[in-house]
């Protein structure tokens, strides 16, 4: 990534920060774009780059870009469906989008 970053022309709001080199891209790619959609800069309804643009974009496989959207899917901060591409999720209350509900008992980290 530049020096300041990467916004992608497909939504202006995506800037994620540079490669930390001792962790994992995916991981780092999750929290980037899992803090966008908290922090409100990624709103419900954007649409993101596309796997194959994000990954030419941020000089990663497509397959990472893959996974990481996969994974904030599974967490309910993303929505993907086949020829609409992947879009930040509604809302779902005042804390932001949420899991499937582990029961009472669990606690919140």
């Amino acid at each position: 990534m530049g020096a300041s970053g990467t916004t992608s022309p497909a939504s202006p709001e995506l800037l994620l920060p540079e490669w930390d080199p001792s962790g994992p891209r995916r991981a780092q790619l999750e929290a980037g774009l899992r803090d966008s959609v908290r922090s409100g800069r990624l709103r419900p309804g954007v649409r993101l780059p596309s796997s194959r643009a994000l990954g030419i974009e941020l000089r990663v496989s497509r397959r990472l870009v893959v996974e990481a959207y996969e994974q904030l899917t599974a967490e309910g901060y993303l929505v993907a469906a086949r020829g609409s591409g992947t879009r930040v999720a509604p809302k779902r209350g005042a804390s932001g989008p949420s899991g499937p509900s582990l029961g009472d008992s669990a606690v919140e980290a």
